[in-house]
């Protein structure tokens, strides 16, 4: 199936969500043990406040932080880019192409409902951002 509905692919999934005073330590702890890229930040009412991915781990060790006391509030990425359930398989592939991550919450009205990352995508969709791809880069 081509450029399924952003609903369809988070249907039933369980994102992985800390707060935001947890520590560095215990988000890369939950992250090996559920082997997924991100945590999703939010406060106490499910609202999406930062995520947290590996590579925000790796800036906080190259800045000399402790990850055993630093919080997420302080590694995190603030106010990411997001995704409606309503939106299609593509309209996520570019967001994501155009800024150059791998994972996209899922929220609607602030609340968050789940993530998408580029593993998510079969090869039909796959297939139609590389022709995009490849026509920009015959334009430009």
């Amino acid at each position: 199936m081509t450029n399924r509905c952003i609903a369809n692919i988070i249907e039933g999934q369980d994102p992985l969500v800390l707060q935001p005073d947890a520590t560095v330590q215990l988000a890369c702890r939950r992250m090996c043990e559920r082997s997924v890229g991100a945590v999703l930040v939010t406060d106490r009412a499910q609202h999406l406040i930062g995520i947290f991915t590996g590579r925000d781990a790796a800036r906080m060790m190259g800045e000399g932080g402790d990850a055993g006391t630093a919080r997420l509030d302080a590694a995190m990425t603030p106010h990411p880019v997001t995704i409606k359930p309503d939106s299609h398989a593509i309209d996520a592939l570019r967001l994501m192409r155009d800024g150059g991550f791998r994972h996209l919450p899922v929220v609607v009205d602030g609340k968050l409902l789940g993530i998408v990352t580029r593993s998510d995508f079969e090869g039909l969709e796959l297939d139609r951002i590389e022709v995009e791809n490849a026509l920009w880069e015959r334009i430009c």
